[in-house]
């Protein structure tokens, strides 16, 4: 299987890499797309789709993410094209963001991750304070 490397060979198109080779840019995606800031702007950006939010109100329905977070989870899914970002000439810019046909299609596998931590939250947290609590002993 070929992988896409810095200065190696680039994989064809639809050709998957090796998450498990270092060198693979799968695990560089996986870093960016696997955060809760970014699960959660997806989940609010899809309900939308294939409408948009400006900035102010999508800061407003992911709680607890700051203005400079916010930015930087944006700025990368734009450049990876999960996200197109819109710039209205107005003073000030207004700036609108929506899901891309890319985008959309990394919904399904972030929400059954998100369903997936919701139901099993309890049993980890459990798992965690039992854990602490032998370390102790």
């Amino acid at each position: 299987m070929t992988t896409s490397r810095p200065g190696g060979p680039d994989p064809r198109p639809g050709e998957r890499g090796d998450l498990f080779d270092p060198d693979c840019p799968t695990r560089r995606l996986l870093d960016r797309v696997g955060t809760k800031w970014t699960s959660m702007v997806v989940k609010v950006l899809a309900r939308e789709a294939p409408g948009e939010l400006r900035f102010a109100d999508l800061r407003r329905r992911v709680p607890g993410v700051s203005q400079k977070m916010l930015s930087v989870t944006l700025r990368s899914l734009v450049r990876d094209g999960l996200v197109a970002r819109r710039v209205e000439p107005t003073v000030p810019p207004a700036v609108h963001y929506r899901l891309t046909e890319l985008g959309l299609s990394l919904e399904e596998p972030l929400s059954a991750l998100r369903v997936w931590a919701e139901t099993h939250m309890s049993a980890i947290d459990r798992n965690n304070r039992l854990a602490d609590e032998s370390a102790v002993d």
